[in-house]
């Protein structure tokens, strides 16, 4: 690489490390503005890896419908978007890349509800509760139990 490096530009060169190393998933965040769970959530899955971008909403239903989540047993209190699929909820950070590496048909993945023993609640490591996937037919499958 040295031996190349004096015959292309340096920001193609810092491009083709950053390929090298993988893609950032960017994750969007749509949450209240002064909800401390949503926070710890973001902040979990920086220290996580995900590049994080917050949008604070006052009425988060309104985009939870937008996105394809119309039921309301499967909401929470924060709505996310990575890589065209929806993340409801306190989901492990295991599962999101999971969801990524697998690309299953569905619109996304939830934790309703908020399980006191997630990730941005009281534990970092998730116990008692499921984590679902949901379709624009209905269909609500698990996909991790803990």
């Amino acid at each position: 690489m040295k031996a190349m490096l004096g015959s292309i530009p340096l920001a193609l060169y810092f491009a083709m490390a950053a390929y090298a190393a993988g893609p950032v998933d960017t994750v969007t965040v749509y949450k209240s503005p002064t909800c401390s769970c949503c926070n710890g959530w973001v902040e979990y899955m920086r220290e996580n890896g995900f590049a994080v971008q917050t949008v604070d909403r006052e009425n988060l239903v309104d985009i939870k419908k937008e996105l394809g989540l119309t039921d309301g047993r499967l909401m929470s209190c924060h709505t996310a978007v990575v890589d065209g699929y929806v993340i409801e909820g306190h989901v492990p950070a295991d599962d999101v890349r999971r969801l990524l590496s697998e690309r299953p048909d569905v619109v996304g993945i939830t934790a309703p509800g908020m399980p006191q023993l997630s990730p941005g609640m009281h534990s970092v490591k998730p116990e008692n509760y499921d984590v679902l996937t949901f379709d624009s037919e209905g269909r609500i499958e698990t996909f991790s139990s803990y």
